[in-house]
């Protein structure tokens, strides 16, 4: 996988700034961390969406390919006094070994070629916790949008509804395809995505 992100988290700054995806106010409607409730995030970047979790109570693990995004991360719970055990790992090896509550990935999927698609999400499946969620997010390919001045040839984009699909046998609490605008690399372009909030259910 191709590691540009490195270079993009070098600086002071905050590629993807600070604050949280939108999707993450509605984990916590759906699933307060009243008790303990133990979320992974999956490509985690610079850690905005994991910290934003671990100030609101979550108890966080959060991995990255890039380690200037996880010394980042890392830097940014110090400073501001919270807990996340962030570490360095790359999603297309990367498998779970114990359960959670949270399985939470935006912006990293599209690295997963077709081919190790069932597999990887068989096992995030097997390893969450009954009533816990998984909630994804992942590209689309629309013909009528072209490709992001700053794409990489390791992204591999997904299909609309592909990713619904793989939780045909949970509970769908939220599903979404929206195009939106972006000005990464700063230059203005869009991008089609679909979005999935899962929980899963204790079978019959």
């Amino acid at each position: 996988m191709n590691n540009k992100y490195d270079d993009k988290y070098s600086g002071e700054k905050y590629y993807w700034k600070k604050k949280p995806s939108p999707i993450c106010y509605e984990i916590l409607k759906i699933l307060p961390p009243d008790n303990k409730v133990k979320l992974l995030d999956i490509g985690c970047g610079e850690g905005r969406n994991a910290i934003f979790f671990a100030r609101n109570g979550y108890e966080v693990c959060a991995f990255d390919l890039s380690r200037n995004g996880i010394e980042k991360t890392i830097k940014y719970v110090n400073d501001i006094g919270v807990k996340i055990n962030a570490f360095v790992s790359n999603i297309l090896e990367y498998r779970l070994t114990e359960k959670f509550d949270i399985l939470f990935s935006t912006g990293s999927l599209h690295y997963i070629p077709n081919e190790l698609r069932n597999a990887i999400f068989k096992n995030y499946k097997e390893n969450t916790n009954i009533n816990g969620l998984n909630v994804f997010s992942v590209f689309v390919k629309k013909p009528f949008i072209g490709k992001a001045p700053d794409g990489e040839k390791t992204a591999c984009k997904w299909i609309s509804g592909e990713l619904f699909n793989h939780y045909h046998d949970w509970e769908i609490k939220l599903c979404t395809e929206e195009v939106f605008n972006c000005m990464s690399n700063g230059i203005p372009h869009k991008h089609a995505c679909n979005r999935v909030i899962a929980k899963k259910i204790e079978t019959q």
